[in-house]
């Protein structure tokens, strides 16, 4: 579901909603494999299929942490869309979390919720967006992360 805003008012009266959930996207051992050589973690719980079915706790191998947290600019993109803008920049992150595997083949999906709008000074206002990415049938989420960006209306 995506929905569309115009202008940081708009973004305003977003705040303490949930936007979502994006659509399902699954996550393939070819994904985290460019992701490995990509970053250079290539460690074996993510690369070595026939390692991971006998001595990973998970029978198999997980997607990154960071390969999750980076999938989120995607599913931002599908949740929604804005205008009245000359620009955004990602200013970091708060309180990252990965309470669960991704396991090679799951779906993920992901909502979001506007925190806070904040001026801070330039024309520049903040933008804090808690994201949740869960798997497909999983009991807990994959990631929980604020996002801190910054836009500059027009």
């Amino acid at each position: 579901m995506t929905i569309t805003v115009n202008g940081i008012d708009e973004v305003r009266g977003l705040v303490g909603q949930t936007i979502g959930p994006s659509e399902w996207r699954e996550v393939t051992q070819e994904d985290i494999d460019k992701f490995a050589e990509l970053s250079g973690d290539d460690q074996w719980i993510h690369v070595d299929v026939e390692r991971a079915k006998t001595e990973s706790p998970f029978g198999t191998t997980i997607a990154h942490g960071n390969l999750t947290l980076s999938m989120i600019d995607g599913f931002r993109k599908s949740l929604m869309e804005s205008t009245g803008f000359k620009l955004g920049v990602n200013y970091g992150w708060n309180k990252v979390r990965f309470p669960a595997p991704v396991p090679t083949g799951s779906k993920l999906r992901a909502t979001a919720e506007i925190m806070s709008v904040d001026d801070v000074g330039g024309g520049w206002v903040q933008v804090v967006t808690k994201f949740t990415v869960e798997a497909e049938g999983g009991e807990k989420p994959v990631c929980v992360g604020e996002s801190v960006g910054r836009a500059l209306p027009e």
